[in-house]
């Protein structure tokens, strides 16, 4: 129903906002991975949305980039998850993570959702694999939260054998993916540089 609602954010809770537009003000739930990104109240805030109808309720789920919108998506669609769940996931992994976490069968990590048990980590793994890719967790952000712009290929196949190469250093692929993730490789950096890189980024992970 809508792709978006720009306008000034009025009320701002744990797990829900108000944005008011032309004297409307929109009960948004959010997930509180976003809060901290989020401006003050009394200033503009762009979100994009998604409807929920039911018979009961009419609901809107924001996010702030069409990233975690798609990812949002694809969650609902996962049998057994939800809404409700989805916005758990995405309040305690970031559209990344959880491609770090579904492309390692890490389902410990996607657990820690509330709400979420072994099983329906299990499970959201099996249906989202085939749909969710290391290329898009290794965009390149733009200027803006919700720009991404893909690396060249040079840069997606080192990152990817880096990854790799942790892994059978004894790295944990979702570790191995996250602090490869973290590094910043150019397509002349060689496949020993963005290693070492990510070797430091392991430091803080």
């Amino acid at each position: 129903m809508y792709s978006y609602i720009k306008g000034t954010l009025v009320e701002l809770g744990n797990d829900r906002i108000v944005v008011e537009n032309h004297g409307i003000g929109y009960n948004i739930r959010i997930p509180q991975s976003i809060l901290s990104s989020l401006p003050g109240t009394g200033q503009e805030v762009k979100i994009y949305t998604y409807t929920y109808i039911r018979e009961d309720a009419m609901l809107l789920y924001g996010f702030l980039t069409k990233d975690d919108l798609q990812v949002f998506r694809l969650l609902i669609a996962v049998s057994g998850i939800g809404p409700k769940g989805a916005l758990a996931v995405l309040s305690v992994l970031s559209p990344d993570d959880l491609r770090f976490a579904v492309l390692a069968e890490d389902d410990k990590a996607i657990a820690k959702a509330p709400g979420i048990g072994k099983k329906s980590a299990q499970r959201l793994i099996i249906e989202l694999k085939d749909k969710l890719s290391l290329e898009d967790a290794f965009a390149w952000k733009g200027e803006t939260a919700s720009e991404e712009i893909k690396a060249p290929a040079a840069v997606q196949t080192v990152k990817q054998e880096a990854v790799e190469a942790l892994v059978a250093l004894g790295y944990s692929a979702t570790e191995a993916m996250k602090a490869v993730n973290g590094t910043e490789p150019t397509e002349e950096s060689t496949v020993e540089e963005v290693l070492k890189a990510a070797l430091k980024q392991m430091a803080f992970i």
